[in-house]
């Protein structure tokens, strides 16, 4: 606990060392942590607005020095009043500027002091659902002091939870009560301090609050099947020290590897590593001014996936297919061999292709057949991969070759057409109402013939009725004919031909 006032405002300004820059830290503090900083802010009635204003003056420069965002420092605020207020969450100011503007718009609530309330508040803020309980959390209270109500159980239900509690009175206050509230040590963590005095303990309270939300800690941030990224926070620079980086293998036997990195490295990436292998490594700063500390991280490779690891067929055709396959892996593989025939025992056929390519198409094949394709991977080292797809080309599917209707009376005709005969299994019919279709002729109709058939006899058809007819093979129907017929009664029979034609009738 610390007791600030007027009798040693002017022994403080004379003892703040006048090494430190104008925003009271070294430069290297400025991305020096991550956490959540959430702040309880008295704003009942008790508070004067001029106590108010300071108070918003004071966090500004407190504040001002962090970088902010995710994987940064998140601050949010919370106002004490008769009912608690959150002025703004931890995740709504990513900069420096619009935190500091919502410290300058922040008005004051008055009403009553329910902290108690407010504590709820904070606790799902800080812990509840979508918290970032990996993170060190930080709630620091400021209050006048006055009537600060049951906090010890809240208080002490937040630092089970890991939240670290420091507190700012800048009243005389219960010292009993908020002794009890705040995270140990206690003389880092209490601070009280008149209102005209406040900006003395700034250097301190930021002292204290890096301590327990900075970030010494080596992270990956990339890994693949033999290599991955590393990054840290930079603790020092070029014209200060250097980082002397370790790493090795978690198997008996294995030699470790040394780097030297520059003092103004971040991120380092290490290659040349082993497929699925657990790996440490190390990171230690070389400072002839300061102690650093050493940190540490161990992760895994992933397993290596060699091409072609995926093969698929595509763009089928009586006569054609295309092959693809993945990954594509042109530092590694010098050619692909792709081999394909006909089963059971077709002839195979070989083509070849460069490194970098990852699909093509085989033609020249034989309709509606079963082929073995082999994709070969030859790489660089010797090795080989392959991995094999079966392919089918589609059937042959003829079109209809002529179609003919002739009138026989009034709403009938007689349907004729001619088809190939190779693979048919039957002929499909539709026709519909016409133009004039009557209550009792709306829709179409449909009719399925056998192979042999090369005409039909189709009644009750309205003026100008549409019929169609198209070969069904095995797989799929061939292109059909479409053909209007004019039924109406006295006209000479006629006929006609391929006026149009699609593919599904």
């Amino acid at each position: 606990m610390k007791w600030f006032g007027l009798s040693c405002f002017l022994l403080g300004v004379l003892l703040l060392p006048s090494t430190r820059n104008v925003l009271g830290l070294p430069d290297t503090a400025l991305n020096c942590c991550e956490g959540d900083i959430l702040l309880l802010l008295d704003s009942s009635g008790s508070v004067s607005s001029y106590e108010f204003s300071r108070l918003l003056r004071f966090l500004s420069e407190l504040l001002l020095p962090f970088s902010l965002g995710q994987g940064q420092v998140r601050v949010g605020l919370l106002q004490v009043g008769t009912e608690p207020h959150l002025e703004f969450g931890l995740d709504t100011h990513s900069t420096q500027h619009g935190l500091q503007e919502a410290l300058r718009r922040t008005k004051q609530l008055q009403g009553d002091t329910n902290t108690d309330a407010a504590l709820r508040l904070a606790k799902g803020l800080l812990t509840g659902a979508g918290s970032q309980s990996e993170h060190p959390k930080v709630l620091l209270w400021l209050t006048d002091g006055v009537r600060p109500g049951r906090v010890d159980e809240p208080m002490e239900e937040l630092r089970k939870l890991g939240v670290s509690v420091l507190v700012v009175s800048t009243g005389h206050g219960n010292y009993q009560v908020l002794r009890k509230v705040v995270t140990p040590p206690i003389e880092n963590h209490l601070y009280f301090v008149d209102i005209d005095d406040i900006s003395i303990i700034t250097q301190d309270l930021r002292e204290a609050i890096i301590e327990l939300i900075h970030a010494e800690r080596l992270w990956v941030v990339q890994v693949s099947f033999q290599s991955a990224v590393l990054q840290w926070r930079p603790v020092i620079n070029s014209n200060t020290g250097f980082y002397e980086l370790h790493y090795n293998a978690v198997l008996p036997g294995t030699r470790y590897h040394r780097r030297i990195l520059p003092g103004d490295s971040s991120w380092v990436e290490i290659s040349d590593l082993q497929p699925d292998t657990s790996y440490t490594a190390s990171l230690t700063p070389k400072s002839n001014e300061d102690y650093f500390k050493t940190l540490s991280v161990t992760f895994t490779t992933l397993s290596e996936v060699l091409s072609p690891a995926v093969v698929t067929v595509s763009d089928s055709g009586p006569d054609q297919v295309r092959v693809s396959w993945g990954p594509l892996q042109p530092d590694q593989v010098r050619m692909y061999k792709i081999e394909y025939g006909a089963l059971p025992s077709g002839q195979v056929s070989i083509v070849t292709l460069h490194g970098h390519q990852n699909s093509t198409v085989l033609a020249g094949l034989q309709p509606d057949t079963l082929y073995l394709v082999t994709v070969s991977a030859l790489y660089s080292t010797g090795k080989e991969r392959s991995v094999s797809v079966k392919a089918c080309t589609q059937e042959v599917l003829p079109s209809l070759v002529d179609l003919q209707l002739t009138s026989v009376g009034h709403g009938a005709i007689q349907a004729q057409w001619r088809g190939h005969e190779e693979g048919l299994r039957g002929y499909w019919l539709r026709w519909d109402g016409g133009e004039t279709q009557s209550l009792f002729h709306q829709g179409s109709s449909y009719l399925y013939l056998p192979p042999g058939t090369l005409s039909t006899h189709l009644t009750h058809l309205a003026p100008r009725s549409r019929v169609c007819v198209s070969p069904v093979y095995r797989t799929a129907r061939g292109q059909g004919l479409c053909c209007t017929a004019d039924t109406q009664p006295g006209l000479t029979p006629s006929g006609w031909t391929n006026t149009h034609t699609h593919t599904e009738v």
